[in-house]
Formats: C-alpha cells, structure tokens, sequence
C-alpha cells in the first residue's frame, strides 16, 4: 500500500515509520522543513526508544521517506492520515481543529483515484462528518472516504504499542475502505490483534472516553493515597488489593503527582467541553481535571512541608522533569507546578532529567540545570523525586547523604522502601505511605 503520514509529530512519525516497518511504501509529511531536513539526516525531533533505528532502516530499504510536498505526496497515495495536531483552544479549552480541516482541504485538492482519508489525530465527535463536508465542497469529483481510526500510544513505549496492539479501532461507513483498511493492518490481524470495525462517530468517542477513564482511574488512586495518609493506610497494598480484582485491573493504580503529557490534559478538557455542548454533562470528568490540576501545586506544598513549612532560602533537588519516563516531553508534567510552587515559597531548585532539560527550559526559567542527579543534589537541603527514571530507582544513599545539607528525601512516585531510606539516615516522605 502507498501510505501518505500528513504530520510527522509524535503520532504521525510513529506511526509512519512502523507502516514502513510493515512493507508499506510511505511518505511523512510535514510544513516544517527543518524538521523534515533534520528527518532526512537521521535526527528525531521526538525521543522515543528505538525511534531512530527504525527510522534508518526504512530509509535505508526505500520503503519510507519524507517530504514537505503535499501536493505529490498525496496524488498517488491509496491511504492519506492526518495526524496533526489537536490542542487546547485558547478561551474555551475545545480541541483546535483548524490543523485537521486544512488538511483534509489540501488533500481534497490534490488526490487522485480512490483514496482513504484517515483522521489519526484525536479529535472530537462529529470531526469526521465535518472533514466529508470540507472534501467535498473543496473537491465536489474527488472519490474519498473518510475514516476514524484514533491512536492508542504510550510515550516511551509507543513502537511496541503500534505492533502489538490491544486493539486496533476502525470507524468507517464504507465497504471499499473497508478493504483498504484491513490490508492496511493485515501484518497486525495475522498477530491476532483485533480490528473493532464501528460507525465513524463511535470511534471518535472511544479514543476520548479511554482516556478519560483512564484518567479518572489515575485520579482516584491519587484520592486514596491521600486518604491513606490521614487514616494511616499504605496506598501501595490499597492498590494491590484492588488491581487484583479482574474487574479493576492493576494498571494506571500508582499513586503520584498527577498526569500530564499530551493527551490527558487535553482530551479529558475536550471531553468534558463536548459534552456540555450537547447538554450531555460528564461530572466524573470535570471533577477529574479540578482534582488533577490541584495536586501538582499540593505536591510541591508537601515539599515544603517536608521542610517544615519553610524553603525560603533553601536549595532543592529535583530529579525528572517531564511527565513520565522514556520521554522528552514537558507538556503538563506535574514537574512545572512543583517547581514553581517552590519558587513561590523563596527555593532555589537544581534540577535534572535524562532527556527532557531542552524542552524544560522553554517552560520553566530560573532554575540550575545540571549535567547529573548528584550535582543537583550537591548541597542540596532536600531531594525530590518528581519522574520515575530507571537511574533515579538506585541512588547511592550514603553517598547523597554526605553531599547533603539535610538528608530528606521526597518520593512522588514511590519508587523507594522507606524503610530502606531510613536505614541510611533520610527522612523520607512517599505519597499515601505510613
């Protein structure tokens, strides 16, 4: 199949580069050129485990290539995806859709013959009627059908998401690109990765309600580690005990800052703002964003607790910046609230993270970045961890004490036994732990 990837961000690179790995013959397309001339040399604009590797041996075999050329790049394309971005409105917190329908224009404008136009961008429900209308109107003879078909990736994990799928979702209401669909993930189906075929509407409202019960369930397990605090519980055996039920499911049940990265944040907000539009309200939502976007500041008001009310004057560690591990990116992480949380208190914070400081630093000024966890925490009156990196999970103790002013140690993501802190003299304080 000829496969044209419309975005080479985060979705878009991913998932084109794994087409390729498939035997797909595919172009990335993207309006940023020095992004593509970057591609083009073997820079990743994103990290992503093995990313890079994939990247050069489907460049290498001719099977994946990249363009800024829409134009040519879609004439003789079976499947178009558009997988661009779909951010937060300014002023009303909706998805931006602007990206997707100027897309879905230009591939109008230039197809030929029988094409699949594809939405892999998450978007809200009734997006795929509105790119039927804005393809026709701009194309009246065009042959396109129009199809949902959300991603599902984990950053930090997301090759190993796009080959070996949970599920693959599928809204159409066309036999012809039904057919081309189905060949499109014929390596997957012969992995017995199901294909849920579903109306268009349906699939655009999987993508958003998976996330956002997967974001009620992170909340929730943050509402009970506070709880375990006050009646002195262990959130830790809590979590245990419910994931064990197979109704639960253990996933998604640690405690911690909060989440943040690039779907969540948005998808729960464009959830919640669709459904007040169709007076159809989704209370577990919006309580859900209300709740997370409190608990990053209350993480970085239990730093200063933690020093007994005062940091003014004080220099804090901090160790992981972005939202989670085995990613540079920034976007919402609970990192952003913490520090400036300590700001405000009169801190001075040193900070490292493996791959996030570049993106780190156009978000949040003021603070030392450094080159290791141990020159920030040189000197340090206090250490917190805010992401779960492997090379955080094994800090020599003894070693950190001695470089240390006062060995306290904050853990938001609970990824030491306090007992064993104890042992070398920290005063260690986890999230939902007694």
């Amino acid at each position: 199949m000829r496969i044209t990837m419309i975005g080479s961000g985060y979705v878009g690179l991913v998932s084109g580069v794994c087409f390729a790995d498939f035997g797909h013959d595919v172009i990335c397309v993207d309006k940023d050129k020095s992004k593509i001339d970057a591609l083009e040399k073997g820079i990743m604009p994103i990290y992503e485990p093995g990313l890079d590797q994939i990247v050069a041996e489907n460049v290498k075999s001719g099977r994946l290539t990249f363009s800024t050329d829409v134009p040519n790049s879609v004439k003789d394309a079976d499947v178009v995806f558009i997988a661009v971005g779909t951010p937060s409105r300014r002023g009303d917190g909706h998805a931006d859709l602007s990206y997707v329908y100027a897309a879905a224009k230009e591939i109008a404008e230039h197809c030929s013959g029988f094409t699949v136009v594809v939405t892999k961008s998450t978007v809200p429900v009734g997006t795929g009627d509105e790119v039927e209308r804005i393809v026709k109107e701009a194309n009246p003879n065009a042959d396109i059908a129009v199809v949902s078909n959300p991603e599902f990736l984990r950053e930090g994990a997301a090759i190993e998401d796009f080959k070996r799928p949970d599920r693959i979702v599928i809204g159409l209401d066309d036999d012809r690109a039904r057919g081309v669909m189905t060949e499109v993930y014929r390596p997957l189906y012969l992995n017995q990765a199901p294909l849920l075929f579903t109306a268009r509407r349906t699939s655009e409202l999987i993508k958003y309600a998976a996330n956002g019960f997967l974001a009620m369930k992170i909340t929730f397990i943050n509402e009970i580690a506070d709880l375990c605090e006050k009646v002195g519980a262990n959130v830790q055996d809590v979590s245990r005990g419910i994931g064990l039920d197979g109704r639960i499911g253990a996933k998604f049940l640690h405690a911690g800052p909060g989440y943040g990265g690039s779907c969540f944040p948005k998808d729960t907000l464009a959830l919640a703002k669709t459904a007040q539009d169709h007076e159809s309200p989704m209370r577990l939502i919006e309580t859900t964003i209300s709740i997370n976007d409190n608990r990053k500041r209350a993480m970085g008001r239990k730093v200063i607790s933690a020093l007994e009310g005062d940091v003014r004057g004080k220099k804090i560690a901090v160790l992981g910046l972005t939202f989670k591990p085995n990613t540079d990116d920034m976007r919402d992480s609970p990192a952003i609230a913490v520090i400036q949380t300590l700001q405000d208190g009169g801190a001075t914070v040193a900070a490292y993270d493996p791959e996030g400081m570049e993106n780190a630093k156009k978000l949040i000024a003021g603070i030392d970045y450094v080159a290791g966890p141990y020159d920030a925490i040189a000197d340090a009156d206090a250490i917190v961890i805010v992401t779960e990196w492997n090379q955080f999970r094994a800090l020599d103790l003894p070693r950190a004490k001695g470089m240390m002013k006062s060995p306290i140690l904050v853990d938001l993501r609970n990824i030491y036994r306090p007992a064993e802190v104890a042992k070398h003299g920290f005063a260690y304080h986890g999230i939902g732990l007694n």
